[in-house]
């Protein structure tokens, strides 16, 4: 969990942003100006990657990025329209909103860095299918066999070679084990 943003922190970071870059429309200016001078707003302002999937979430691009120029995401409601979404943010300042900013270089800018907070609404396999969670089990259950197996091989020569019958015998059904769980794995 990481430490929650400062409300001077997301100002600072809205002016400078503004300071430094154009965007799409024109109307996007004018909402971030809104939130900046709205402490209430800006509270429950987040900046995060992938908003197209939090409940209520603006994306706003620059003029330097080729992403689309403003979006408005409400319960799956989508719109272009700026004028509702500034509606929206006037009458539920004090509900969550998440910004997602466009511009080139975003994610290596330390002032968006500074501000950008991990997305709690991205879905557990957006990143990570369940097919390759799968192929990662199997990998790691193959690696783990084949180390357990070369342990047991070692071990069973070194008993071989101290001629020592009981480690031996004890080290074997463990090998036999083993065989048997991998085959009766998937």
């Amino acid at each position: 969990m990481q430490a929650p943003i400062s409300v001077k922190d997301k100002k600072s970071f809205i002016v400078w942003f503004l300071n430094h870059y154009q965007l799409k429309k024109r109307e996007s200016v004018w909402i971030l100006n809104y939130i900046v001078n709205h402490e209430d707003i800006l509270k429950n302002t987040h900046f995060v990657s992938d908003a197209k999937f939090c409940p209520r979430s603006i994306v706003m691009s620059s003029y330097c990025s080729d992403q689309i120029p403003f979006r408005f995401y409400k319960n799956h409601v989508v719109t272009t329209d700026a004028e509702k979404s500034f509606h929206d943010i006037r009458m539920n300042r004090h509900k969550e909103l998440y910004i997602q900013l466009n511009f080139k270089n975003a994610h290596q800018t330390p002032n968006y860095v500074s501000v950008l907070e991990d997305n709690p609404f991205i879905p557990d396999e957006y990143f990570i299918t369940k097919k390759d969670k799968e192929i990662a089990q199997q990998l790691l259950d193959k690696v783990l066999y084949e180390s357990k197996r070369d342990m047991l091989k070692r071990a069973i020569d070194q008993a071989l070679d101290q001629n020592d019958r009981h480690a031996f015998e004890q080290l074997t059904v463990e090998m036999q084990q083993l065989e048997v769980n991998r085959k009766s794995q998937p």
